[in-house]
């Protein structure tokens, strides 16, 4: 990283694909704690203003900006990528899931999985890793899933799709070889976000039960931790992998999924 950084991030320019809220956003606030100034992403305009304006307000004297854009959307991200300009962290975080039966998933359903989940990640490295090679320094996290590595009977086009992303980040990680950029991937576990939170009051008041009871129900039996994980506890490990204490870490898929995969690695 940078000679002229004082801080944990110093002036560091950080993008967070996917951040007007969850994991995406709890990782830009992160980063912004630390001293980075954080572009902010979602598809709308009026999304990115409310969360730029949040960041803000959660943490006073940010350099917080935004740009809107589909990153589904091949003309839209290489528009964005051209706004953007250089950034010496990439946080790529952006991605959809839900649960369906094989049988009932169409082509089309698995073409948008794989525009969002593997192809957005992709452009955006392809777009912004040259410039981080060039320079010497970067870093690129990939936000991932344990199901990427137990891949669920009822989301196998989101496991299928994030395992893709996975070996994709696993091997920009070897083009940076000689420098100090660094490609990494976190591997989350089933977290309270923003999507999840609405979802599981909607089925609460559908049931008639305590949201509290419900989240209590959906923990998965493996889980060590015994409960959802915070999109912040995500959000400290995309910190650090973001900032310069981690240079020794590359290539590598870290896991912060609360215990849920019961393998040794």
């Amino acid at each position: 990283m940078s000679e002229e950084m004082t801080g944990e991030f110093g002036r560091s320019e950080v993008f967070v694909s996917g951040s007007t809220q969850g994991i995406g956003f709890a990782s830009a606030r992160a980063c912004a704690s630390d001293g980075a100034a954080v572009v902010l992403n979602g598809r709308t305009e009026s999304a990115v203003a409310a969360a730029v304006d949040r960041l803000r307000g959660e943490v006073p004297g940010a350099d917080v900006s935004g740009i809107a854009a589909d990153l589904g959307d091949a003309a839209e991200t290489a528009e964005l990528l051209e706004r953007l300009g250089e950034v010496d962290v990439l946080i790529s975080n952006v991605g959809i899931f839900d649960v369906a039966a094989f049988g009932e998933i169409s082509d089309a359903e698995w073409e948008r999985y794989f525009a969002l989940n593997v192809m957005a990640g992709v452009r955006l490295a392809r777009g912004l890793l040259p410039g981080m090679l060039e320079r010497g320094h970067g870093r690129i996290v990939f936000i991932g899933t344990e199901s990427a590595v137990d891949v669920p009977a009822d989301m196998i086009h989101y496991g299928a799709t994030k395992a893709a992303s996975l070996a994709v980040a696993n091997g920009l990680a070897k083009l940076t070889r000689g420098t100090a950029v660094t490609v990494n991937t976190v591997l989350g576990g089933p977290t309270y976000s923003d999507g999840v939170a609405t979802t599981v009051e909607q089925i609460a008041a559908a049931q008639s039960l305590e949201v509290a009871d419900l989240k209590s129900q959906l923990v998965r039996e493996t889980s060590l931790l015994g409960r959802f994980i915070e999109p912040a506890e995500i959000a400290d490990l995309v910190a650090f992998l973001a900032g310069p204490k981690s240079s020794a870490i590359n290539g590598a898929a870290l896991r912060a999924e609360g215990g849920v995969l019961p393998t040794l690695l």
